[in-house]
């Protein structure tokens, strides 16, 4: 190659990186049953694509055989049990993008942690193991496991579902083996309303389907789609929900330290401001400011944007103010949206505390009243009415049965309200899908109940927002996390 040639090689391969890195990394989990083979695709996954040191590949290597599974399962307790009982999170790059990987157990005891990684991830990796299932049967069954985790993808609208069917080289025919299974996946997310991204053919174990086809013949099983990595790199992050009103939840309340005055002709030494807490972007203040407000309120924003000049009201009080900064995570002052985390400085000052919301101000009415009210004012309309009962899906987690009447504590955002359940609407079968009465919810059952809060609290559906339609309920006195709530 001509130097001119090596330069401008050079220049594609320094904006090929420069591309990835500002690329959002691909959030996403593995889940299924038990022993489906989740933890050796990932630990495949890192091996290939060579993103695992050799000491550390040494350390998992036992008779000159590497035991995959070992490079997520960290725990002292899952290597002597050879399972994965906490999500396990690992990091790894290809040439195109880069992943954020999270290994979700697939015990039903710990179906809590599974729900807690979904809940942020953009895709879902749902493994299937063809040894475990009468794959001869076209009508064959899928196990519970499967199912309950499918389901759960489904409800925490994690945006891209893959169906993986593993461990087919240990079938007698594989090709039979994966259109039996794949068609019963079909069929359950169709009936589940389930759209997955693809359903992909592979052997953790052997790395078949995986980073490289790596067989020997053509079309293993008859599958001609991308390898499941290719598939990976192609799956979009979940877009940050920027198109709604603004709302941001206060996680933390920074008051800067004032500027001192000067004293027998003394003058504080220079950045003792900055070294104060005040931050490079953030001017200091004197007890006589009045501009604006003399506290940051941290926190991420949950939907929309925030820009100086916003004007937006803090709930539950309903107090209203207009922005006077944003600052970024390094304290740069410039408009941050959902997603990222900022830091508010209103107008004047407000009584806000952790837990409260920042959110868009009302907007004038745009029904007209009628004529008989020609001459009172049409109410605003809020850009997050605040409830305090909501009809919500439930995933319960708690090994005590959920019942009406009983009093959890609710985390929405950062703010913890008292939450009764007024009444328990149905169950959801995970074998059948059919809705049945029920009067209690067992551990790991999935239903439709009705809480009253003690409070109001900015609720919207999940359909809409993910970060405000969604709650935790915590028992009042083991402090367990007891289960998910998904606002219907």
């Amino acid at each position: 190659m001509t130097t001119t040639e090596l330069i401008a090689d050079h220049a594609r391969q320094e904006q090929a990186e420069d591309a990835k890195d500002t690329q959002a990394a691909l959030r996403f989990i593995t889940c299924g049953s038990v022993d489906d083979g989740k933890s050796t695709l990932i630990g495949r996954l890192l091996v290939d694509s060579r993103a695992v040191l050799q000491d550390h590949l040494a350390g998992v290597t036992r008779a000159g055989e590497a035991d995959l599974a070992l490079l997520t399962d960290g725990l002292q307790a899952e290597r002597e049990q050879g399972i994965t009982i906490d999500v396990a999170y690992r990091y790894f790059s290809t040439e195109a993008r880069k992943f954020i990987i999270g290994d979700a157990p697939g015990h039903e005891q710990y179906t809590r942690n599974m729900v807690t990684a979904a809940s942020n991830a953009d895709a879902a990796l749902v493994l299937v193991d063809a040894t475990k299932l009468d794959w001869r049967d076209a009508a064959l069954k899928l196990l519970p496991q499967t199912r309950r985790h499918s389901l759960l993808l489904g409800l925490l609208r994690v945006p891209s579902i893959v169906f993986a069917v593993n461990k087919l080289d240990a079938v007698a025919d594989p090709a039979l083996a994966f259109r039996h299974i794949s068609g019963a996946l079909q069929a359950f997310a169709r009936e589940a309303g389930i759209q997955p991204a693809a359903t992909v053919p592979i052997s953790a174990l052997k790395g078949w389907n995986v980073v490289d086809f790596g067989h020997e013949q053509a079309g293993w099983c008859d599958y001609v789609g991308p390898t499941l990595l290719e598939l990976l790199e192609r799956l979009p992050v979940t877009p940050a929900e920027r198109a709604l009103p603004a709302a941001f939840p206060v996680q933390w309340v920074e008051k800067p330290a004032p500027t001192l005055p000067a004293s027998r002709g003394s003058l504080p030494p220079e950045g003792a401001t900055a070294a104060l807490g005040s931050g490079p972007a953030l001017q200091p203040f004197s007890s006589s400011e009045t501009s604006q407000g003399r506290r940051v309120f941290w926190g991420r924003v949950a939907a929309g944007e925030l820009a100086p000049g916003a004007a937006v009201q803090v709930l539950p009080g309903g107090q209203q103010a207009v922005v006077a900064q944003v600052l970024d995570h390094a304290r740069r002052p410039q408009q941050v949206g959902a997603g990222h985390s900022a830091g508010i400085v209103l107008d004047r000052e407000v009584d806000i505390s952790r837990g409260d919301w920042i959110v868009a101000a009302p907007s004038p009415a745009t029904t007209p009243p009628a004529a008989e009210d020609d001459f009172d004012t049409p109410a605003a309309e809020a850009a997050w009415p605040t409830t305090r009962e909501l009809a919500a899906t439930v995933a319960w987690l708690d090994d005590e049965p959920l019942v009406a009447g009983r009093v959890y504590w609710a985390l929405h955002g950062h703010r913890w309200v008292k939450a009764k359940v007024k009444r328990i609407v149905e169950r959801l079968d995970i074998h059948s899908l059919a809705r049945e009465a029920a009067s209690q919810l067992e551990a790991n059952a999935i239903g439709h109940v009705e809480l009253l809060l003690q409070e109001p609290i900015p609720a919207a559906p999940f359909s809409r927002s993910r970060v405000l339609g969604s709650l935790i309920l915590v028992d009042t006195a083991s402090h367990k996390t007891a289960g998910a709530v998904l606002v219907r």
